[in-house]
């Protein structure tokens, strides 16, 4: 049976996709957004290029396993410390929406940012605005070969090889990309196969899928049930003081403010009916907030009909900060970032990996010398050149043979060297031998690491 009325707001009643097509409202919060918004897109694009100590000020370097992030490389080894920084984030997460509702939706998230403050302007520059925009879809296919909608998706193809090569800057570092820019693909095809494969991503994301990104492929919205409370910021509609609503022609005494002109709905990027009370669709872009405002102010009212507040302070109940979440977060928050910050400062200059060779186990030799095999990993996180003397540990009767001793690693370096640790006949008492394998630069920093020397299970008499 047909629906008798719109289920979704991105959806026509035949169930085919509504295209939203919103009106700009400008207005005090979207001034505030845009200056924001602009300072982020600076930030993201001049991010690659920034450094820290002679380091970069974010690399994560997947081909070599280090992370760099405000200057300060971290090893995939630092299990603890990724656990801490993932609890912060995620606790971070959740006070900021106690707090202040989905803001990070509005104000932050790359998807609304890119969409509102570049693409979407750009569109509305190019096609004539929103009514030009609206005459290109009444035309379906034909509308898209028209040359203005063309025009846009060449626009758009170029921005979205400039965020393509922003974003792969982070994982590979603005020389190296440089490098890649210059030469052939066929060079490097897998760097270049990402970034196509990014591009077009971006391309679709922002011509084609838009604001169903955020109703359909991101979870953040659906999470709001159990991160919001009646007491979070929401942007909402007064109803006790908009409600009965009225057309202006026909508003008597007892009118409310509201006179349903429908700005908030024509102005919203996810298409929803702010007065239909909190949505998951709605991303406090505060879009409906500036056009209602602007209505208030040509019939003589005061602004305020849809504002920012709380589902408790709309219904005339006592509204607060202080509740049991908004202690508990920044509780949670600031243990998680002590450890995390103590951590750091406990981590040593260099990290040291103790790795069995690949083959057998052990060789024995013919006079009985049982033969392990070591690979040894060292990596600097100091930024300075040092030289480490490799030696064993309560490991009387065993000799370390290393090819290379000491052993200089680079600033922040990494080098990998095969070592040998010989045992005598009987050294290796049932077949296993726990021994630690340390490396010392004559600073002061001493690296340790557990091993375990194995042998056969009997003594072999040579």
């Amino acid at each position: 049976p047909p629906a008798t009325e719109r289920v979704l707001p991105t959806l026509e009643l035949d169930g085919s996709r509504r295209w939203i097509r919103p009106r700009p409202s400008g207005g005090r919060w979207w001034t505030r957004r845009r200056i924001v918004a602009y300072g982020l897109m600076l930030l993201f694009l001049g991010i690659p290029y920034l450094r820290l100590h002679g380091r970069p000020l974010v690399l994560l370097d997947l081909p070599r396993r280090e992370f760099t992030i405000l200057g300060t490389t971290f090893m995939p080894t630092e299990t603890l410390l990724f656990m801490l920084a993932f609890v912060s984030v995620g606790v971070g997460i959740f006070l900021l929406t106690a707090l202040f509702g989905r803001v990070w939706c509005g104000w932050g998230c790359p998807q609304t940012v890119y969409m509102e403050f570049l693409f979407r302007p750009l569109e509305r520059w190019i096609e004539g605005g929103v009514r030009g925009t609206l005459e290109l879809d009444r035309l379906g296919l034909q509308g898209h070969l028209r040359p203005r909608r063309l025009a846009k998706y060449a626009l758009y193809a170029a921005l979205a090889l400039v965020l393509a090569h922003t974003f792969l800057a982070y994982f590979v570092g603005v020389e190296r990309l440089a490098e890649w820019v210059r030469r052939s693909p066929f060079e490097h095809p897998t760097s270049f196969v990402i970034m196509l494969g990014t591009t077009v991503a971006i391309f679709l994301d922002f011509t084609w899928f838009r604001e169903q990104t955020c109703l359909v492929a991101c979870p953040y919205g659906r999470l709001q049930a159990v991160l919001l409370d009646r007491r979070s910021l929401i942007v909402g509609y007064d109803r006790g003081r908009g409600e009965p609503r009225a057309l202006a022609a026909q508003r008597g005494p007892a009118s409310g403010d509201c006179i349903d002109c429908r700005m908030c709905v024509q102005t919203c990027p996810t298409g929803i009916d702010i007065r239909d009370g909190l949505q998951m669709e709605c991303i406090h872009c505060t879009q409906c907030m500036d056009a209602c405002d602007t209505v208030m102010q040509r019939i003589g009212k005061p602004p305020g009909l849809v504002r920012y507040g709380s589902r408790d302070g709309f219904e005339g109940r006592p509204a607060g900060w202080l509740r049991a979440r908004t202690v508990l977060y920044p509780a949670a928050l600031a243990v998680a970032l002590g450890l995390f910050v103590w951590q750091i400062g406990m981590r040593a200059p260099a990290e040291l990996t103790v790795l069995r060779a690949s083959g057998a186990p052990f060789t024995l030799q013919r006079d009985g010398t049982v033969i392990n095999t070591i690979k040894l990993r060292l990596a600097d996180r100091s930024g300075a050149p040092r030289d480490y003397r490799l030696a064993l540990e309560g490991a009387d009767g065993l000799t370390l043979v290393a090819p290379i001793n000491p052993l200089h690693v680079p600033a922040r370096g990494r080098v990998t060297e095969t070592v040998f640790v010989s045992a005598p006949t009987g050294a290796i008492r049932g077949g296993v031998r726990e021994v630690r394998i340390t490396a010392t630069d004559g600073r002061g920093t001493r690296l340790a690491s557990p091993y375990r020397v194995v042998g056969p299970a009997t003594a072999v008499q040579p």
